[in-house]
């Protein structure tokens, strides 16, 4: 079996990111490996064009970040008390871009994601960023599917 240095985790705080997460902890630690845990705040729409009353693009961007790092912290503080080496990360972007990116800047050796099992035309209208990022990354990724 292939030894994983750097394993990434990307979370969206749902169940089955939660289930995923899971899954890389407990391989980060078979491993001794580094867990990488990202979360990608997807690009919201530029509203600049249109009237969004009481709050301006600038401050709304700063309350999402805001609210990331807030959930961030309290997802680590539940789940990775006993466990030491662990990175945290924010960024902002297209999801599965955002994922490939940072596990090849962090030579991650392996990518877990949840996945919703999503089908037809959900599927269609929503995409899959699991699916996006197995196809189009280089570097393994695990997925793991919540159980109903």
């Amino acid at each position: 079996m292939k030894n994983f240095s750097t394993v990434l985790v990307a979370v969206d705080f749902s169940d089955s990111s939660d289930n995923a997460f899971q899954t890389a902890l407990s391989m980060a630690k078979s491993f001794s490996a580094q867990l990488l845990v990202l979360h990608v705040i997807n690009e919201p729409v530029d509203l600049r064009g249109f009237y969004v009353p009481h709050i301006s693009f600038e401050k709304l961007e700063g309350e999402i970040k805001e609210g990331a790092q807030k959930m961030m912290e309290s997802f680590c503080r539940k789940n990775l008390a006993d466990f030491e080496n662990y990175e945290s990360l924010i960024v902002a972007g297209l999801p599965y871009e955002q994922i490939i990116s940072q596990a090849e800047e962090k030579s991650a050796n392996l990518i877990v994601l949840g996945t919703h099992g999503r089908a037809g035309l959900d599927r269609v209208l929503f995409g899959s960023t699991a699916e996006k990022v197995v196809r189009k990354s280089k570097i393994p990724v695990l997925t793991v599917r919540l159980e109903e």
